[in-house]
């Protein structure tokens, strides 16, 4: 439930970088050169200029919470509701007097409840593809507490995150971007390595285990919940250990010898610390947890990202979460989430990798947030496509622009998969159209301009890590 501590090491700037102004109005301009496959060799190397990606990932809110109100995006400030038990409707406070609309709320980034977002939570909201029941899940992660009633119509003023926005209007934002599953952090994390969570030909994990750490370091009667591939009925604690075998995307990197690592956030703190004292989707792939790749590929520090930067040792394919207070997960309360990722982004942009990196900033969840377009159809039968999220593409080859194509997590997967030219993991990956759409590879690079924000680089840096998971839901 945390989000992950951020921090961007200052003496980039002192690299003699230049920095420009990148003019140009935010429009709808859609590429017609996305980044096809290439041939790689031993090393990694490609033929087109993007060398290195590197995956952001934010924590628990819908498209509308952030961008309701963004020009040019499809967002909303009104929102549909189902009807309610009249019982229910009149212990809302205020009492709902049944409308069938709802005007969202603006509201603060540090200020946010905590919603239902399992995938119960989540087939009540979706209502059929109405996108109308988000009045009637709890007031808790799991659907536990009381009636939501109006809370999750809200959307997020956007002067508290206006370095999202400045992205947004400098870069890519993807207005279509759907997660895999219609479910909560555990699997929405595995999505993004592993492009879904199938243990069977007729089985897939759903949901969170039912206690931590998350993966093969949790206690022994740790179990997962499973969706059927018939049914589409969820059996809460029939799954197995969270440990798996199945493939990831670090199977396809290193059998091309692409380098990669994930910068994991430390965890210390009763009872998330237990285990190994990191925060990973690796943590549950049984060939990463128990090879030498944990300790050389997965990174104690997400800190580290920073240091490697300077160090000139960035990885091909990389994934960065925050420490719990920067993660924007609604229970944190806390507003340092927009400045941890334009951390991320200036220490890219005023490094010699800026003309060779794409940023990728996605949020795992919609954090049970209202938002008011419904996945395509059909849906897959691991239980998605789950709602909409934000996603933010930086790029020296990308223009200003909404982004409007279908995006899935898988999507950014395949980006990877066309570039190194990995083949796919048969996955979401494979059913999912690449966000190499975004970029323009024929384009002279465009100069970097910084993201203001609100906490410098120097705040991450020397803050104390709150030892909190970034998401515990």
């Amino acid at each position: 439930m945390k989000a992950a501590r951020v921090t961007l090491w200052c003496s980039l700037v002192a690299m003699g970088c230049a920095i420009a102004a990148c003019g140009g109005a935010v429009g709808t301009y859609s590429a017609t050169n996305g980044l096809p496959p290439v041939a790689s060799d031993a090393t990694g190397t490609t033929a087109n200029p993007i060398k290195h990606v590197v995956i952001a990932i934010q924590e628990n809110r819908s498209f509308d919470d952030l961008f309701a109100t963004y020009p040019g995006a499809d967002g909303t400030k009104v929102g549909a509701v189902a009807a309610m038990p009249p019982s229910i409707a009149q212990s809302c406070s205020p009492p709902i007097t049944q409308p069938t609309t709802i005007p969202l709320q603006e509201t603060h980034l540090a200020g946010s409840v905590d919603l239902d977002h399992i995938y119960n939570g989540y087939k009540t909201e979706l209502d059929g593809g109405k996108m109308d029941g988000f009045d009637l899940v709890g007031q808790s992660a799991d659907g536990s507490g009381p009636p939501a009633c109006t809370l999750a119509y809200q959307y997020v003023n956007p002067a508290e995150i206006k370095p999202y926005w400045d992205i947004a209007k400098q870069y890519v934002l993807a207005d279509h971007t759907f997660q895999t599953q219609g479910s909560s952090s555990f699997t929405a994390h595995q999505d993004l390595i592993a492009g879904g969570t199938q243990i069977s030909a007729t089985q897939a994990v759903i949901d969170n285990p039912t206690w931590y750490p998350w993966g093969c370091d949790a206690p022994a009667k740790v179990v997962t919940a499973i969706i059927k591939r018939y049914t589409h009925q969820v059996y809460r604690y029939a799954g197995p250990f969270p440990c798996f075998t199945y493939p990831t995307l670090r199977d396809l990197l290193d059998a091309k010898g692409v380098s990669w690592k994930f910068y994991a956030v430390k965890v210390n703190k009763p009872p998330h610390g237990l285990g190994p004292g990191i925060w990973s989707a690796f943590d549950a792939i049984k060939a990463v947890r128990y090879s030498s790749e944990w300790n050389t590929n997965v990174t104690r520090s997400n800190l580290d990202f920073f240091t490697d930067i300077t160090k000139r040792r960035l990885p091909a394919v990389s994934w960065i979460t925050p420490d719990a207070n920067d993660s924007d997960h609604p229970a944190e309360r806390s507003d340092t989430g927009p400045s941890w990722i334009a951390s991320i982004v200036n220490a890219v942009g005023k490094s010699p990798y800026w003309k060779s990196t794409a940023v990728v900033i996605l949020w795992d969840d919609w954090g049970g947030f209202y938002d008011h377009v419904a996945p395509p159809t059909p849906y897959n039968w691991q239980g998605g496509p789950g709602f909409r999220v934000p996603m933010l593409i930086v790029s020296a080859y990308t223009k200003p622009h909404v982004d409007h194509t279908m995006y899935q997590f898988g999507s950014v997967l395949r980006l990877i998969e066309k570039i190194w030219g990995l083949g796919s993991l048969g996955n979401n990956d494979q059913q999912s159209q690449s966000i190499g759409n975004a970029f323009d590879i024929k384009m002279a690079p465009r100069k970097f301009k910084p993201i203001q924000s609100k906490y410098p680089l120097q705040f991450f840096l020397h803050k104390q890590p709150s030892g909190l998971l970034p998401d515990a839901e």
